[in-house]
């Protein structure tokens, strides 16, 4: 199983950026998938969630409305497309798998939001 992000980056508040996570090495399509970040100092939390099929999505209260994930089965994979960004959305950020009992993650993204 693998998990790569990509798209981060440094972008100024009132920005727009849009992560990937490419995967591989299990039936994408099967699985539910979800974006975590984690702030310097700070525990990784969870961001937003999408079922395996794409119909239902959940967010974190802290994105809602700005953020929006989504999914490519045909590509094997799942987007965050981030909006109206603040200072506070600076994070590593890191899509996750649950798969059979175990956790598997991406390394990571970097998104500095600054002037």
């Amino acid at each position: 199983v693998q998990l790569v992000e990509s798209g981060g980056g440094l972008v100024q508040p009132g920005g727009s950026l849009r992560l990937s996570c490419a995967t591989s090495g299990f039936t994408f399509s099967s699985y539910d998938m979800s974006w975590y970040r984690q702030a310097p100092g700070k525990e990784r939390e969870w961001v937003a969630g999408i079922t395996s099929t794409g119909t239902s999505t959940n967010y974190a209260d802290s994105v809602k409305g700005r953020f929006t994930i989504s999914r490519d089965n045909a590509k094997n994979t799942v987007y965050l497309q981030m909006n109206s960004l603040k200072p506070e959305d600076t994070a590593v950020y890191y899509c996750r798998l649950l798969r059979l009992g175990y956790y598997y993650w991406g390394q990571g993204t970097q998104v500095t939001v600054s002037s």
